[in-house]
């Protein structure tokens, strides 16, 4: 802003005022563009309007412009803080305001999504989404701590730090009833940690395995065939139903086999599902005994 275009000073020769045509000789005046006039015209026909106070700018006030606009210099303030700009840096914003430098760049700033005042540069903030915070203003939306630059959890607008989405939100496993936060599996509609599902008998994760349920207990394939299944009395192997060939099994007394293997001692016959006779602990046809 630079100072007004006029100047002011006592006529000592015999001048008349170019508005009014009062001498001025001995008085006040204001020479402008050339002219004369004395200072009462000078307001009511020359005088600059001031942008911010909209009354006129009189020949013993201090005079500020700055393109083609004018204020008195006390009206020469910062629009927000109210600081006088006089050698000062400032902008021209909106509606002919002047603003310090400041506060053009607390204005400028983004605002916080929590507080909703400014970020200015230099201040610590969290960004998400298009979204800012300040850093000590993006707190867990249920225990209202702080969460800072740590991990979170986003539910729709609401943001809630890693224990509290586990307590409000995350699935419980079966087995050791804490929540889960990642990963996991699902058996008959029940989920669990990887980690919680495994083999009884060896402890193995079965997560993407073959296994077998019993009695609540879970069995890869070779703990199961080792430690749970029954031995056929034809064969001598594991009876694994649903693992193997056999998918159905014989059970006669307090043996069992698989039902290739119930057959006939002496003919090889198979007997599943057909009449049978057992004589000094052997299975045979019903027709075999008689020939022995």
């Amino acid at each position: 802003a630079g100072p007004g275009s006029y100047t002011v000073g006592t006529m000592s020769e015999r001048f008349d005022c170019h508005y009014c045509r009062d001498p001025l000789q001995g008085k006040k005046y204001v020479q402008k563009e050339g002219r004369h006039c004395c200072v009462k015209c000078f307001e009511k026909f020359c005088a600059n309007t001031c942008t911010e106070c909209k009354k006129p700018i009189g020949a013993d006030s201090k005079e500020l412009h700055f393109k083609n606009r004018y204020w008195h210099d006390n009206c020469f303030r910062c629009f927000k803080c109210y600081t006088s700009l006089v050698n000062e840096p400032f902008m021209l914003r909106e509606n002919n305001k002047v603003w310090c430098s400041n506060c053009t760049a607390a204005e400028d700033a983004p605002r916080c999504k929590g507080c909703f005042k400014p970020i200015i540069a230099g201040d610590q903030n969290v960004e998400y989404k298009k979204m800012v915070w300040h850093k000590d203003c993006f707190t867990c939306n249920q225990c209202k701590q702080v969460i800072g630059s740590g991990s979170f959890f986003p539910k729709g607008d609401e943001f809630y730090c890693v224990s509290c989405h586990e307590l409000k939100f995350a699935k419980t496993c079966a087995k050791c009833k804490n929540p889960i936060t990642s990963g996991g599996l699902t058996y008959q509609e029940q989920p669990w940690h990887s980690e919680c599902f495994i083999c009884s008998n060896c402890k193995k994760q079965l997560g993407g395995k073959r296994f077998t349920a019993v009695e609540d207990q879970f069995y890869c394939v070779e703990c199961y065939k080792e430690c749970v299944a029954k031995k056929c009395a034809g064969c001598k192997n594991p009876i694994t139903a649903g693992f193997g060939r056999g998918t159905s099994v014989v059970n006669y007394e307090d043996e069992s086999w698989h039902d290739y293997c119930f057959k006939c001692t002496k003919c090889a016959r198979g007997l599943a599902n057909k009449r049978f006779v057992c004589h000094n602990g052997k299975i045979y046809c019903a027709e075999c005994p008689k020939r022995l």
